[in-house]
């Protein structure tokens, strides 16, 4: 069966599948998109840090011939159900209808893991695997699913495979030597890095999700289920990403520390975090363009400038500080614009006084002033 006929058969099954919420039009094709399309400018600088990390080069170099890349595909193999025409075969539709709208050439496999925890994976090293659980697969609707499908599938164009399997090796080896303090120390490190690194391509991959479903609400929905649950009657778009909001601006320096530290664990974006940032991303003239076909291809890649991507990535950086409503980020940004006396804003940002602490200071530098 052919891509343009499985394509076909996404969408005839699109009519017949009884969901009120599919969207009842073809979906639009990207030949030849490049991953720079969609990919977040944060993705990128955090991907250049990595790479730039004391040691890393070394252990990448190192675990790429070590880690038993056949082990993990015999082990998914044997222990999971893979998709194909007879079996999930809904799910193997979505699959093709995503490799054929990100015109990805080869369709990686895919295995459903029986796990009641919503979750899903792209890993391998020579070539993507996508793993979805049994749990998410229940939890989502057909909408919601396919625009999981094609996050994935994102994940998989963008080459993210490679660094998500070194990244779960390495949380695991990281366990098993926590009794050798140095050596857990630089493994630690590495991980840390990854993990900031793979909570920006989570942002990349959702907006890949996003041109593969072409149906924003799908997306918000999916991720509301995924953060609490299949009650999409006691749940709410708008408060939900009302949270995000909340989030953000909540509380002085001393939660926008302990922010930091929530997240440090985790190689997901808060779910709230993701749900606003995707949001803000399909209301934006690039996406707009990237849907009336206007985008950059695959085959310009190589005439990339990495310093161009870079400073796009320190701009995008720069204005996120400029408009977010976290303390600690304010604090940078007025810094940054001479605004004030330092010593001053953080007194009295961590003590909670806020714009009276810092007024309080800036009036008595002023003062002393000569």
């Amino acid at each position: 069966m052919t891509d343009d006929n499985d394509h076909g058969h996404a969408n005839g099954g699109q009519e017949d599948s009884g969901h009120e919420n599919v969207p009842s039009r073809q979906r639009r094709r990207f030949p030849g998109i490049s991953s720079r399309a969609y990919e977040h400018p944060a993705d990128r600088s955090a991907l250049v840090a990595l790479r730039k990390l004391s040691g890393f080069d070394t252990v990448f170099k190192a675990l790429s011939g070590l880690l038993p890349e056949r082990s993990l595909r015999l082990l998914f193999l044997s222990d999971s159900v893979r998709v194909s025409d007879a079996q999930f075969t809904h799910l193997n539709t979505m699959l093709r209808d995503a490799c054929y709208i990100l015109d990805l050439e080869k369709v990686p496999p895919m295995y459903v893991n029986q796990d009641p925890n919503p979750n899903a994976m792209c890993i391998g090293l020579d070539e993507p695997i996508i793993v979805v659980t049994t749990g998410l697969v229940e939890l989502l609707d057909e909408e919601e699913m396919r625009a999981v499908v094609g996050h994935e599938v994102g994940h998989a164009l963008s080459g993210h495979s490679v660094y998500r399997t070194i990244l779960l090796f390495l949380t695991n080896l990281a366990l098993k030597v926590a009794w050798i303090p140095l050596g857990n120390v630089a493994i630690m490190a590495i991980v840390t890095a990854l993990r900031e690194w793979f909570r920006k391509s989570e942002l990349s991959a959702d907006r890949a999700g996003l041109l593969v479903g072409q149906d924003l609400k799908a997306s918000m929905r999916g991720l509301m289920k995924i953060a609490g649950g299949n009650h999409l009657h006691e749940m709410n778009v708008d408060a939900f990403l009302a949270q995000a909001e909340e989030y953000e601006a909540g509380g002085d320096l001393r939660d926008s520390v302990l922010k930091i530290l929530n997240v440090l664990p985790r190689s997901h974006p808060f779910t709230t975090v993701r749900a606003a940032e995707l949001k803000k991303w399909a209301e934006t003239r690039d996406y707009q363009r990237i849907m009336d076909g206007h985008y950059p291809r695959r085959d310009e890649d190589k005439d990339t400038s990495v310093s161009d991507s870079f400073r796009q990535s320190a701009s995008s950086y720069a204005d996120d500080v400029r408009h977010s409503k976290d303390p600690l980020m304010k604090l940078v940004n007025d810094i940054a614009g001479g605004a004030g006396d330092l010593g001053g804003k953080l007194r009295g940002k961590f003590t909670g006084q806020g714009g009276q602490g810092g007024g309080d200071q800036r009036g008595s530098g002023s003062s002393d002033d000569k």
